[in-house]
């Protein structure tokens, strides 16, 4: 309303009138009283758009968008000039989104924002009325306004559909509504098995209230049933919010536990976070400022550090909430935070121990410095990110993408005269050519630059005038440019290299927050990217410009703020690495420490031999602060030190300490001594490398240090192996003396849909939380809102859940995700013996012995962190033995058959034992529920594994039999779906050409009516299977025949369409196998096994699974048995 009557105000006319007809000048006198309303109207408008709305109500356009764009076209179009629109981003992102829609431009045409300055208005617009209109054109915008108003009508429709649909539960929320465990039942209580099961499985009822039972109970402490030496799982992950990259590492990890728990070995696996120094900072900054529009330096340190606990006592319970969903078992008795006092006091340590040990020390080096953080960044934190020539590229803090990827050339006058030369400026530094204060030729350069002739000599620097004397250094290519190039020693590492061996001083010209320091007028202050932009123009000017080339570059990138990274030679804090590195490397290649996939030790051998210092110190104020003091001493024949002198500098436990080493350094008293304890805080990575050892105490020697460090194994993702992995082996080496693990496991990366990393940054994050219980898409958005994305990114991010999950993620349940996330019991003593003519005695013979042989499988699989091929063998049990075989064939019987009971019971308490470890919520239900022989378990969770010698009720016979059958049965199955019959039960002929497998096949005739799902089985023996029979092999024992029977929907040409279509289907199938088979490195990297079946695949050629001739056959049998039918092919 507020822009309805601004708009009256600036065009004259009333606001009901507003957007129809010719517009009508106002009085000169009332224009700007208009503009001023009209801008007021804007900031009201702005203020609601502000916080990264895409629309002014709800997720899509309403009448409130039609209204408002409708009532601003005049202004944005006709009034507003660029200049104008800059204080209202917000409106200004908002009307192009809106404008741009396809609704709007069916109606409204292309719309272009007005780019006339706004004194050079056209004198039509604030004058007297232009021409009349003719009456076509009155027509026409007739015609636009009905459309108007028909899409506005449209719109109101839509509004009120979406208003039914929030007030109906959406699909994904009524999945959430099924059925749910209600027995009352206190937090930490067993819970009551009693009751039926539900007539369909509910993760909701199936995992409630077992966790906090178990972890009531302390089943997951290691002290439980202590039998053997430590054996478990630990690890620790970073960051104060889980996603399904840590949820990947949390269902690996717990799979193992469990699995060496039920062992009988002690597992130790305790939960921890740190502190994500960079992450959380910055996302508090970002809520503060948007909140109560302050900085950290306008709160303080102390009330900003308090804002940050706050914020981590609001959100850090988050991730121990994941990881109980899971089902992780872990000893939450010993949860620990890297800032912890008793882990911060293990920091403290630390850094003092290594400094005086001299693996720490303090000099002016260059470093990666993310203008954005304001802080340096370690050299693993960066990406590299190759451009082949000229690129734009995104800059946080420039609303314009940024050019790279080209070199300027600039042409230097010798003082005195005009003698020069241009040489090629390194493109990504050109910000800092302002500092250059030496020339820099190469001894061998071509004439005329050749050594002979400008040695001694000096040039002029083109903006100061400063005279710099020309150096010759074997560093610059000859080949490169002119062969002469500038040196900033401190803006970049090559020149800060050439600047050590000539002695040079350091002269910083870019600031710490990106802008530039330390030169003339008018760059002084500048940002960067935009005092390069303005030398090259004064370059220009003043004719000292030489062109520029393209120049394929390596930009390096921030990992943490995508910054473009600035080098900066500033004081900080190093750890020594190459000692420490060496023995990591020896470690590996010793074999004292194994990598899996073996794969990865040449990736760290290879760092290790190249590795570099590594830089602990972090311009932040959340983290760790450095226990190290600054020395000032009052006396005057003590002179004062620098920032960069490491003798000024001393560590500490505490300030006393430190005092007293100051005062026993320079021989004075310790009353002389001054103290300032440095700013920064300590690389976040720093304090999780301790955390093997000191989340038991270290540097105390506690019990718990000396019976669990060091630890078995560490899994986590590849990505952070030299983030984590690294430090974790120095740190224990050199403050240990001890490997922190035996064994590293690592594995791959999560990833969307799109093949993006799962990343907060993309709003690509998905909680596994919300798979687990289930969430709308309504609520999805509600998350990315509350947020720190940028609105663009924002509006991306929601654009990518409605694409991905349009119907939000229905209730999955933690057992069904934690399947798919590892695919990328003592039982009966006394099993009663089954008699030979007992029902099911031949299933029960086949399956009694099947948990045992499974064992034997699964051992080696977890053992050599196959966790697929151990997961595919429990299901492929469960599903296609257990289930789908055992059960099938015990059916008729179980209720009148002991024996099969027992066996039975027997297979259940095995099965659920080796599935403990994959699916514990199911399986503690359901074996909760099955009759036990004391003394038992109390959990499945701590009952033994299956071993083969508990199972060893072997029948070869009997199982090559069941075999027989089985392939019977499947082949049955084929054709049955092959042609449509999967409700009829058709009979069956089987031709078996040894009478004894004839036999074999005559005595399980009752098994394959039940399992094949067929009627009547007969034995051909010689004679010819009847006319109208589908003929499938299904092995070279026995074929089948599946007597067809004609239906009114079956024809010819349909028929032969759908067996021409699988022969097509089989056919690409096929080509595709042949081009991998044939692809580059098939030989090297597919597992021998893989490589074995695809060789059977295409060797088969039509025959059996895979075969195409195999269609053709079922063509043959087809053109037979429509022959039987009155010769419809007339008898060809």
């Amino acid at each position: 309303s507020e822009i309805w009557g601004g708009l009256g105000a600036v065009w004259g006319v009333p606001g009901a009138a507003v957007g129809g007809g010719s517009l009508t000048p106002p009085a000169p006198q009332a224009r700007p009283h208009g503009l001023q309303e009209l801008l007021r109207a804007l900031g009201a408008l702005e203020s609601h758009l502000s916080s990264g709305r895409s629309f002014l109500v709800g997720d899509g356009v309403t009448l409130a968008d039609v209204t408002v764009v409708c009532a601003l076209l005049g202004p944005f179009t006709q009034v507003l000039d660029p200049p104008s629109r800059a204080p209202f981003p917000g409106v200004s992102r908002w009307f192009r989104c809106c404008v741009r829609l396809p609704q709007f431009r069916a109606e409204l045409g292309d719309v272009r924002l007005y780019f006339w300055t706004f004194l050079g208005l056209k004198p039509s617009l604030l004058g007297p009325p232009g021409p009349a209109k003719s009456a076509a054109q009155l027509k026409k915008e007739a015609k636009k306004r009905e459309k108007m108003e028909k899409f506005q009508q449209k719109q109101e429709k839509n509004r009120q559909l979406q208003a039914q649909a929030k007030a109906k539960p959406s699909k994904a929320r009524r999945e959430l509504q099924g059925l749910r465990y209600e027995t009352p039942t206190p937090p930490g209580c067993k819970k009551d098995v009693g009751g039926p099961l539900p007539e369909s499985y509910s993760p909701g009822y199936v995992e409630a209230a077992w966790y906090s039972w178990w972890e009531q109970e302390g089943f997951f402490r290691p002290e439980w049933g202590v039998s053997g030496g430590p054996g478990g799982v630990w690890g620790v992950w970073g960051g104060l919010g889980g996603f399904w990259g840590l949820g990947l590492f949390w269902v690996l990890g717990d799979t193992l536990t469990r699995w060496h728990r039920m062992r009988g070995l002690t597992a130790f696996w305790a939960p921890g976070c740190d502190h994500a120094g960079i992450a959380t900072q910055v996302v508090v900054e970002r809520r503060l400022l948007r909140s109560r529009g302050l900085t950290r330096h306008q709160l303080g340190r102390d009330a900003f550090l308090r804002e940050v606990w706050r914020w981590k006592d609001e959100k850090g319970d988050r991730i121990y909430q994941q990881l109980r969903r899971l089902g992780a078992s872990m000893d939450w008795g010993r949860a620990c935070f890297t800032m912890d006092p008793k882990m911060s006091r293990a920091v403290t340590e630390a850094f003092v121990r290594l400094h005086e040990q001299g693996l720490i020390y303090r000099s002016r080096r260059i470093v990666h410095w993310s203008c954005a953080l304001r802080s340096a960044i370690s050299d693993i934190e960066v990406e590299k990110k190759e451009l082949g020539g000229r690129t734009l590229l995104r800059v946080p803090g420039y609303e314009e993408p940024v050019e790279f990827g080209y070199t300027p050339g600039t042409h230097l006058g010798a003082p005195g005269t005009h003698l020069g030369y241009t040489w090629d400026t390194p493109e990504i530094h050109l910000g800092s050519h302002l500092g250059y204060t030496w020339a820099h030729l190469s001894p061998m350069a071509p004439p005329p630059l050749s050594p002979q002739h400008l040695r001694g000599r000096s040039v002029r620097h083109p903006i100061t005038g400063r005279v710099l004397p020309v150096l010759h250094d074997a560093l610059v290519d000859p080949q490169f440019g002119t062969g002469a190039v500038k040196i900033t020693p401190a803006h970049d590492a090559a020149d800060f290299e050439v600047g050590q061996r000539h002695g040079l001083g350091v002269a910083a010209v870019i600031g710490e927050d990106g802008t530039m320091v330390n030169v003339p007028a008018p760059f002084l202050g500048m940002p960067r990217f935009q005092a390069r932009q303005a030398l090259l123009e004064t370059l220009k000017e003043r004719g000292l410009f030489r062109g520029v080339t393209e120049n394929p570059m390596v930009v390096p990138i921030c990992s943490r703020s995508k910054d473009v990274l600035e080098p900066r030679a500033v004081p900080q804090w190093f750890v020594r690495c190459q000692g420490l590195a060496g023995a990591e490397a020896a470690a590996v290649r010793r074999g004292d420490l194994r990598l899996h996939p073996p794969g990865h030790a040449r990736t760290w051998f290879t760092w290790m031999d190249n590795i570099r210092d590594w830089c602990i110190s972090r311009q932040l104020w959340w983290g760790h602060r450095i226990p190290a003091y600054f020395v000032t001493i009052d006396d005057p024949q003590v002179p004062p030190g620098q920032d960069e002198d490491e003798r000024f500098w001393v560590s500490g436990r505490s300030p006393d300490e430190a005092r007293a080493k100051a005062a026993a350094a320079f021989g004075v008293s310790p009353e002389l001594v001054r103290l300032r304890q440095d700013e920064d805080v300590l690389d976040t990575w720093f304090s999780s490398g301790l955390f093997p050892f000191s989340i038991f105490g270290w540097p105390d020697q506690t019990p718990d240090l000396e019976r669990f460090y060091p630890g078995s194994l560490l899994e986590t993702g590849h990505d952070i192996l030299f983030f984590w992995v690294a430090r974790m082996v120095m740190l224990g080496l050199a403050l240990t003396g001890k490997l922190p693990f035996r064994e590293v496991y690592l594995h791959a990366i999560v990833r969307d849909a799109h093949g993006r990393k799962m990343s907060k940054s993309l709003g690509n994050v998905i909680d596994p939380l919300d798979v687990i219980t289930g969430v709308t898409l309504q609520e999805l958005h509600q998350q990315l809102e509350s947020s720190n994305l940028d609105p663009a990114e924002l509006e991306r991010a929601r654009e990518g859940q409605k694409r991905d999950f349009p119907e939000g993620i229905p209730e999955c349940g933690t057992d069904a995700l934690r399947r798919p996330l590892r695919l990328h019991g003592s039982g009966v003593p006394n099993v009663p013996l089954v008699s030979p003519g007992a029902p099911g005695v031949l299933a029960a013979k086949a399956c009694a012995p099947q948990p045992g042989r499974l064992q034997g499988l699964l051992a080696p699989a977890l053992g050599g962190f196959d966790f697929p091929a151990a997961t595919t063998a429990v299901h492929g049990f469960w599903v296609y033995e257990f289930c789908d075989v055992y059960l099938e064939c015990v059916k008729p019987v179980l209720a009148r058959a002991t024996p099969a009971q027992a066996t039975l019971l027997l297979c259940l308490d095995g099965g659920l034992r080796l599935l403990a470890p994959f699916m514990p919520f199911l399986a503690e239900e359901l074996w909760q529920r099955l009759p036990r022989a004391p003394p038992a378990a109390p959990s499945v969770s701590l009952a033994p594994f299956p071993e083969p010698e508990q199972f060893c009720w072997q029948d070869e016979e009997a199982e090559a039999t069941m075999e027989f059958v089985l392939s019977i049965v499947r082949a049955l199955r084929s054709l049955r779906a092959a042609h449509g019959l999967t409700r009829q039960r058709p009979p069956c002929f089987l031709q078996t050409p040894d009478p004894s497998w004839g036999s074999r096949a005559r005595r399980c005739r009752g098994l394959l009516r039940a399992l094949g799902g067929v009627g009547s089985v007969q034995l051909l023996g010689g004679r010819e299977p009847p006319q109208g029979c589908a003929v499938a092999v299904a092995s070279e024992r026995c074929t089948v025949h599946l007597l067809l029977q004609v239906r009114a929907s079956w024809t010819p040409p349909r028929e032969l369409a759908r067996l021409g279509g699988r022969r097509r289907e089989l056919g690409r199938a096929l080509e595709r196998l042949r081009e991998r088979r044939a692809g580059p490195g098939y030989a090297q990297k597919v597992p021998p096994q893989v490589q074995e079946n695809d060789e059977a695949k295409v060797g088969k050629g039509g025959l059996g699974d895979f075969g195409i001739l195999g269609v053709f056959w079922d063509f043959w049998e087809f053109l037979g048995f429509l022959g039987g039918f009155g010769g419809i092919f007339g008898g060809s």
